[in-house]
């Protein structure tokens, strides 16, 4: 018997071993085979008839039975094909350590049952409607959050009890190995976890629950390098169970599925919304961060005995007239362009092109272009000028780690008024808040990303979720017409996703097109340089588009940013997977489909 392993290692590859007679092992099982010298832990993905003459035996087994079913093996393949990812690296990251000394369940086939249109969950009542399914669901509930903080605070709100098992970085190795054998054995229905726990054994019928599938986090570096969205989705369809997407703001890609009957959208009450109002800041904010209305806004939260959160941005790697609010675009891409303080000039991170940086606006003539912004630390340092006696707090997640923010955190918690950027939301419940301020969302909109609308909307959004009904939300803006915002002061998701998807369909954006990031890295300039160049050629030979390659600093790293169909997976690894015209021992190509960032 001839066993196919797969190992954790940057190869597309299986390797063939004997298997020897006192050894059973399965498809789905962890095994430890020879490899360059060394034995290795690896996965065996299929069996074979006895038909090579010269193979290497395998060295052991890692676990007694298989850790993956027939149907979950199948699952992971399709993330390794669709992300351009190697199996073996695919599985290690979805699977918990191997505990051989443990006792293992047997990794069941669940039988599937007929497929449901996914159910996007938008109402102020999400959360409660999440456990209100997850207690009336008969079967295996699996959640899924974007990070590790998210899955403590489910897991304890679910199951107060600790019924709920974790599969997450957040616990140890040996709970995670423990709670993956209870859900096999059926001992344990409801799992909570990050995207390492995309394919947890719950017991039949499985109902899956993707928290906030909008976060750009359900997708970090590394393997799989697929967004958890599109896992799930995958696994609901194949298994044929439930599929919940609980958000505020879905993905744009969600929102065009739900318009064309690919998903459904559960019908929601509005919520009760605050009052909201625009500044208009074309001229204004030179020497302080706070237009009139806001500062009253401040001051009638402070009389009122409310807290106030005032967002900022912390990113300001774009232009702006700071009299009209235009931003210089690429031409091709429609994106905002970034820029170099060093070069002193203009790039589209899209198509690679280069603009030396003007000295007049474009739009009005202005001579005032500036790419700096009121960032967390001049914001606070204005409002303890004007509010001397309130208690004035910075909490920036974004930028600050360690005992460090355990300090801005602690402050932040007793503080009247707390200055930070969007992960500082995370420190209020919803309508806890008097006013919500944004005193520089421009930057949000002015980042060199087609997503930047979206993610703006999103963050706006879950800000106003925030603040009280009887509280305040200010928007300062040098774009005080733009779709995402009057969309989130009218509380009109569909005024938002309109001007959205329009856009995206005239420039051949997700959903209607795929993007991909190939990566080629080499010891020597001109090594990498000859790859990329080697890499854009059979991409374009596959009848992608392929905007040209730019270079890191020092040549030695090159980025092709590659558009196509839905099949783009497919014609990118045919065309990076070929030797002949390929210089690959001088260089490593990595491939990253549909990149968020």
């Amino acid at each position: 018997m001839l066993a196919e392993v797969v190992f954790d290692l940057p190869l597309g590859q299986a390797f063939t071993y004997a298997v020897p007679a006192h050894l059973a092992v399965a498809p789905g099982q962890r095994v430890l085979a020879p490899l360059g010298g060394a034995v290795r832990a690896g996965l065996v993905i299929a069996l074979a008839e006895d038909g090579a003459t010269r193979v290497k035996p395998l060295a052991g087994t890692l676990e007694p039975r298989s850790i993956l079913s027939g149907g979950q093996l199948d699952l992971a393949r399709w993330i390794a094909a669709e992300s351009c990812s190697p199996l073996g690296s695919t599985c290690a990251a979805l699977l918990p350590p191997a505990l051989p000394t443990e006792p293992m369940a047997a990794a069941p086939d669940r039988p599937a049952g007929p497929a449901e249109l996914p159910e996007l969950l938008v109402g102020a009542d999400r959360v409660a409607r999440v456990r209100q399914e997850v207690d009336r669901h008969p079967g295996g509930v699996l959640v899924l959050t974007a990070d590790v903080g998210a899955a403590a605070e489910w897991a304890a709100f679910l199951a107060p009890a600790g019924l709920a098992v974790r599969l997450d970085s957040g616990v140890g190795d040996r709970e995670r190995w423990r709670a993956w054998n209870s859900l096999a054995g059926g001992g344990r229905r409801l799992a909570v976890g990050t995207r390492s726990a995309l394919l947890a054994p719950v017991p039949h019928p499985a109902m899956l629950v993707l928290i906030d599938e909008h976060d750009a986090a359900h997708k970090p570096p590394g393997a799989p390098r697929l967004h958890s969205r599109d896992v799930v989705l995958r696994r609901a369809t194949l298994e044929g169970g439930r599929l919940l997407l609980p958000s505020a703001t879905p993905s744009v890609e969600m929102w065009w599925r739900a318009d064309h009957g690919r998903a459904r959208l559960a019908p929601a009450d509005p919520a009760r919304w605050p009052a909201g109002s625009v500044a208009d800041t074309r001229g204004l904010l030179r020497r302080e961060p706070l237009t009139p209305g806001l500062a009253r806004a401040t001051q009638d939260a402070l009389a009122q005995g409310r807290r106030a959160c005032l967002l900022v941005s912390r990113l300001t790697s774009t232009l702006a007239c700071d009299d009209c609010g235009a931003v210089p675009r690429c031409p091709e891409c429609g994106l905002a362009l970034a820029f170099s303080r060093v070069d002193k000039a203009l790039s589209c991170r899209q198509c690679a092109r280069r603009h030396p940086a003007p000295d007049t606006c474009s739009a009005c003539g202005g001579r005032r272009l500036s790419p700096f912004g009121w960032g967390a630390d001049r914001v606070e340092h204005a409002l303890h000028r004007r509010f001397p006696r309130a208690r004035i707090a910075r909490y920036d997640p974004d930028a600050t780690r360690g005992a460090r923010l355990e300090t801005q955190r602690r402050l932040a918690a007793g503080a009247d008024i707390v200055v930070g950027t969007r992960g500082a939301l995370r420190l209020f419940p919803p309508a806890s808040l008097g006013l919500a301020g944004f005193v520089t969302p421009d930057q949000l909109f002015r980042i060199a990303d087609f997503r930047a609308s979206e993610r703006a909307f999103a963050l706006m959004w879950a800000a106003v979720e925030r603040v009280r009904p009887d509280g305040q939300v200010v928007i300062q803006s040098q774009h005080p017409d733009h779709y995402a915002i009057r969309a989130v002061l009218s509380q009109d998701r569909d005024e938002f996703y309109k001007h959205e998807l329009r856009f995206r369909a005239e420039l051949g954006y997700p959903p209607f097109r795929r993007l991909c990031r190939v990566s080629v890295r080499a010891r020597q300039e001109p090594s990498a340089r000859a790859l990329a160049d080697a890499c854009g050629r059979r991409l374009r030979e596959a009848g992608l588009t392929v905007y040209p390659a730019t270079p890191d600093r020092r040549g030695l790293a090159w980025r092709l940013v590659v558009k196509g169909p839905a099949d783009l997976p497919v014609r990118v690894a045919q065309a990076v997977a070929e030797p002949p015209t390929l210089p690959r021992a001088r260089g490593i190509i990595e491939v990253e489909m549909d990149p968020v960032d």
